[in-house]
């Protein structure tokens, strides 16, 4: 069975044009990488636990921002190369990505030494237009921006 993510997309206006945040994450394999490495704030979830529910949990164990208390819009799903499964909602909110607080992971590092590290799961959050965030987002996820323009009437 495939592994199930779920997330949120957050969108704000600026002068009438949408962007949407980003994040990239953390340790030492991401360090370098940029175009095709990022990722709407997102985690794996259970069988027993709702994917909506893991997309607000997720959210705020990613940015430590609160998940927006609106409405949200159903992006659907998509699979990446992995087979990974990804749900995604979008929300309209802003943030201060210069406040980002992730959580942080235990990974083995440096390899093959026994030792293991934390590092953020995140690393930094960034604000793109829909071209840049389609550039930078992991190949499947790109698709959730032109559904989140069409849901928004701007495509």
């Amino acid at each position: 069975m495939a592994k199930r993510s779920a997330g949120v997309l957050l969108y704000r206006m600026r002068a009438g044009s949408p962007e949407v945040l980003l994040v990239h994450p953390g340790g030492p394999f991401w360090r370098n990488k940029d175009l095709g490495a990022w990722s709407l704030p997102k985690g794996e979830y259970d069988s027993d636990e709702e994917p909506l529910a893991a997309a607000l949990r997720e959210f705020e164990e990613e940015t430590g921002f609160r998940p927006p208390a609106g409405a949200l819009l159903d992006l659907g799903e998509v699979r990446q190369k992995s087979g990974k499964v990804v749900t995604a909602w979008a929300a309209a909110g802003d943030v201060d990505v210069s406040l980002l607080r992730s959580n942080e992971v235990e990974l083995p590092w440096p390899p093959r030494s026994g030792r293991t590290a934390n590092f953020p799961e995140v690393d930094r959050a960034e604000w793109f237009d829909p071209d840049a965030a389609r550039r930078k987002l992991v190949a499947a996820q790109a698709e959730f921006v032109p559904r989140l323009l069409r849901a928004l009437g701007l495509a």
